[in-house]
């Protein structure tokens, strides 16, 4: 069957290997310090960090029955696609990288699916289409989370599904309590939902509001298309009632898909891309993602020593916005899909290269405009919303997982009766050295790669624990042109003054103002502990396991 290219995705995960020590660098004075919101958390068992606490705990309790950070992802990410379907569901797409302890080996899992076969760019220019739409049945691609599911647990995992999305059901059945910022972008999609009846059901309090902050909200649509997962594994969805349901929502809108598009989805384990930074191997889900472009960053940030320029500095934010708008440029031109288009990964990461390319950063002066560089014989290949969570288990295993819905709960369009939102995606992951593991990403469209490099800088360069990591201001560029960049305003005030004086146009934000992305993070340090931290912009929490310290206790 011909198969429709995957455009650029906007997922990717990372890991932190590091050094011996808790930080495994020097640690920064006190006067530059960022003060953490909150303090990391601790133990010698395993911990999930998720942006929804109760979903969280479900990825724990799974640990306390025996199951490992695989078994515990994927029913955290069950719960959260539930809890949080502004980000993620059962028709988006997923990407893991996963440490695997015992080998030392990173695995990379690739669920993004296809677009189905019919959907040509033919087909829309006979519909007067000329551009790719955002919302609505053309956006749509195969939905590849449970597929991906299915390949974790396979591989890796050690529980059925029917116990590991036991907590999902239970909530999605008996309700859960919204929680903030979830409700807040909720509230945002209510006009979307409006628009179609099953959306109208689906996420509508009465078919008229989104749900409140602290209201309890069920789903039993939703609870049914799990069951039905719990029962059949990914055949409980690529077949029978929710495949059925899916195409006739695509036969309503006037789509193009088939049973086989969803038959015959399969997604990919992948061989991670890598660079070396000052030393750690970091590593990212290669294309048809953007996580290469946190790569290229790195190598050009890598000539310049940010660590002597000292945290929050003027020079080495300067170094790191020029840096995302060369890598990002290279990106957007050479990255696509693999399977239709040869995309120069190696040129792309070249060292050689980098050096080059980072000779274009002027020292005092922002570039407005950036060209991606020449690869010879290459040409351009084809081609927001979104959850991170990530897990370590008591034997030290992580997974670092992405799932979305690509944009504002997706493409606007339920399938009768499944209780889940279409996706609308047609419209780091280790650094390795010594003891010290991280398992970490920051979500948010075209912010990931960027907010992932300097995540690794925060660590690298300046010796931050993973919790002020998270927390420290971060900028970011969702343009490809130009000299605009948001900033949030606990970058110090002097240090933006700085940048307006080398021409960068910035835009400050307030905090947890949201266009900053959510991160989470875990860490396998010395001595067998672990750790957690979670972004303090969002909802999230880093739950650590309980020790079974009742067995003994007589009843």
């Amino acid at each position: 069957m011909t198969r429709t290219p995957r455009l650029v995705v906007l997922a990717v995960a990372t890991v932190l290997v590091g050094g011996a020590t808790l930080s495994g660098r020097q640690s920064p004075s006190a006067a530059t310090t960022p003060v953490p919101g909150r303090s990391v958390v601790a133990t010698t068992l395993g911990i999930v960090a998720a942006s929804q606490p109760l979903a969280a705990r479900a990825g724990v309790q799974i640990l306390e029955r025996g199951g490992n950070a695989i078994d515990a992802a994927i029913a955290a990410n069950a719960t959260i696609g539930l809890m949080e379907p502004t980000g993620n569901g059962i028709g988006g797409d997923l990407f893991i990288l996963y440490y695997e302890a015992k080998t030392g080996t990173v695995h990379g899992l690739n669920a993004s699916g296809w677009a189905p076969s019919g959907l040509t760019p033919e087909f829309l220019a006979a519909k007067g289409i000329s551009k790719m739409p955002q919302r609505g049945i053309y956006s749509v691609t195969v939905p590849g989370v449970v597929a991906g599911w299915d390949a974790m647990r396979a591989k890796f995992g050690t529980k059925p599904f029917a116990e590991l999305l036991a907590p999902a059901i239970h909530y999605a059945e008996n309700g859960f309590p919204l929680s903030e910022v979830i409700a807040g972008g909720w509230a945002r999609s209510a006009k979307m939902h409006s628009e179609h009846p099953n959306s109208k059901k689906t996420y509508l309090v009465d078919g008229v509001r989104a749900p409140r902050a602290g209201e309890v909200f069920k789903n039993p649509d939703l609870a049914g298309s799990l069951r039905r997962i719990a029962e059949r594994g990914r055949d409980g969805y690529y077949t029978g009632p929710t495949a059925e349901a899916i195409l006739t929502i695509s036969k309503e809108q006037g789509g193009t898909f088939t049973a086989a598009d969803l038959a015959e989805y399969q997604p990919e384990w992948v061989m991670p891309v890598k660079t070396d930074y000052r030393g750690w191997n970091v590593y990212e889900i290669g294309p048809n993602t953007q996580g290469i472009a946190a790569l290229m960053m790195l190598n050009l940030m890598e000539r310049f020593p940010l660590g002597e320029y000292g945290f929050h500095s003027p020079n080495g934010l300067h170094v790191m916005i020029e840096a995302k708008k060369l890598a990002y440029a290279d990106m957007l031109r050479y990255v696509g899909d693999p399977r239709f288009s040869a995309i120069p990964t190696a040129a792309m990461l070249d060292k050689a290269r980098a050096a080059d390319r980072a000779d274009l950063i002027v020292p005092d002066r922002a570039a407005c405009q950036v060209q991606p560089g020449r690869l010879s014989g290459v040409t351009d290949a084809q081609g927001h919303d979104t959850i991170y969570m990530s897990v370590v288990d008591k034997d030290g295993n992580i997974v670092s997982l992405i799932q979305s819905n690509y944009s504002g709960f997706g493409s606007g369009l339920v399938p009768p009766g499944t209780g889940f939102m279409l996706q609308n995606r047609g419209g780091l992951f280790a650094l390795e050295k010594g003891e010290t593991k991280i398992g970490f990403g920051i979500m948010g469209g075209w912010n990931q790669g960027q907010a992932h490099a300097q995540f690794v800088s925060n660590i690298v360069d300046h010796g931050l624990t993973i919790q002020q990591a998270l927390e420290a201001g971060r900028f970011t560029k969702g343009t490809f042109e130009g000299c605009d960049v948001d900033i949030e305003a606990s970058v110090p005030e002097v240090t933006r003054a700085a940048l307006t004086a080398r021409g960068h146009l910035l835009e400050v934000a307030a905090p947890r103002s949201g266009g900053f992305g959510f991160g989470q993070a875990v860490m396998n340090g010395p001595g067998g502990v672990h750790f957690g931290a979670s972004e303090p912009r969002h909802d999230g929490a880093a739950i650590p396991q309980a020790p079974a310290v009742f067995e003994s206790v007589k009843r």
